[in-house]
């Protein structure tokens, strides 16, 4: 089943997506579709996200594949739904897209076992974590401005019930700029799995029902531009639709919270 979070005749509202795109209420009414706002299909609780967790993206990058996972926090704020915008600051020279498996935990736990770890998965949505390059730093510590912006990642549009995914680990992850393919790699070609993630984030740190593991991206990055519409795509997941805005005011969006 999909499920997805949406903003319509001033409420906040849960709603199921059918086959045909048909976005169902709880209390059996559809949602028209182009009437809706889409929000961040679940809320999110702790947002980790992976840094460098492709080799063929460390390679890309010029650096070598880590030893151990390098994860960041990523504030509520970041977070914005399907068919958003998402701003490009005037004078940066450079601005990705990051097509991203974003892992709900369902059920918590602390010292969770690999052998155990998706019991605690309720499902999966896909991401496109943003980064700002001009404002890195340092490639294993990424300040705020390069992860944590305002709108800089979308995710969505729903979430896709983990046993509806049987094996998070071979889907394949493209993106499109403007309906050109640009990204294309697969899942089975992370450094860290997902089991494993939930492993080590557990060995020191409680998970909650409602954090969100952003898995990485591989290789193939280009620019974005005001105008651009990407698409992250993620295969038995979704179509993530996104849009690039100049440095103009940006009416506000619904975010998280909710």
């Amino acid at each position: 089943m999909r499920h997805a979070r949406i903003a319509w005749q001033g409420a906040v509202r849960p709603a199921t997506v059918e086959n045909d795109g048909t976005l169902r209420l709880a209390d059996g009414r559809a949602a028209p579709a182009e009437e809706v706002v889409w929000l961040p299909p679940v809320r999110i609780g702790t947002a980790f996200a992976l840094g460098l967790n492709y080799a063929d993206h460390a390679a890309e990058l010029a650096f070598k594949a880590p030893e151990v996972p390098l994860v960041f926090l990523k504030g509520p704020n970041t977070f914005i739904g399907h068919r958003a915008s998402t701003r490009r600051p005037d004078g940066v020279k450079s601005m990705h897209y990051e097509c991203e498996l974003a892992v709900v935990i369902g059920r918590g736990g602390r010292g969770i076992r690999r052998e155990h770890a998706y019991e605690h998965v309720a499902g999966y949505t896909v991401a496109n974590d943003y980064a700002i390059r001009d404002y890195l730093e340092n490639w294993y510590r990424p300040n705020l401005r390069v992860k944590n912006r305002d709108g800089c990642t979308p995710i969505g549009p729903w979430m896709v019930d983990r046993d509806d995914v049987p094996d998070p680990m071979a889907l394949t992850l493209r993106t499109r700029i403007n309906g050109q393919v640009v990204q294309q790699g697969t899942t089975a070609d992370m450094i860290f799995d997902v089991p494993f993630l939930i492993e080590y984030l557990s060995s020191f740190m409680t998970l909650s029902p409602g954090d969100v593991i952003l898995t990485g991206t591989p290789q193939g990055l280009a620019e974005t531009r005001p105008g651009d519409v990407v698409e992250t795509e993620i295969e038995s997941v979704g179509c993530l639709v996104n849009t690039i805005v100049g440095d103009e005011a940006l009416p506000s969006q619904p975010a998280n919270q909710g």
